[in-house]
């Protein structure tokens, strides 16, 4: 797929699913943004990620993929470990190489989270190499 064949298939409506089970790992008290023993807010965005990146990961050219830059979210409910959580994102808007998503994350009994989120696409080669040019160990 070229770039000029992604602008034609990045279509508004596009949807992706993640899905996990919460394990004591994905805890707000395991990875330190709270103590209770229940489903972390960092965990469901991580998750509302993926499940953005898997709308459009088939869509994206060779060489290409997309970064988060930036996420409203709400964590409305608490899910207790042994529950499985899913997310849904649906692809709003495509303006350019900006996306923008609508995302619903679940367990079992209700909605427990929703965010805005906008990624862009980028050149993975470009990108990475503008990184790796700021320093750090080798």
């Amino acid at each position: 797929m070229t770039a000029s064949e992604r602008s034609t298939s990045l279509i508004p409506g596009l949807e992706g699913r993640a899905e996990t089970v919460v394990t004591h790992a994905l805890t707000a008290a395991a990875l330190g943004s709270g103590t209770a023993d229940v489903y972390a807010t960092p965990a469901m965005i991580a998750l509302m990620e993926a499940a953005a990146v898997a709308a459009i990961e088939k869509h994206l050219a060779p060489g290409e993929t997309s970064v988060g830059t930036h996420l409203d979210v709400s964590h409305k409910a608490a899910t207790p470990p042994g529950l499985a959580v899913s997310a849904t994102a649906t692809l709003l808007a495509v303006d350019g190489r900006k996306l923008t998503f609508a995302i619903e994350a679940r367990d079992a009994t209700e909605q427990i989270g929703d965010a805005r989120h906008t990624r862009v696409i980028i050149d993975r080669t470009r990108f990475e190499a503008k990184a790796r040019a700021k320093g750090g160990p080798a």
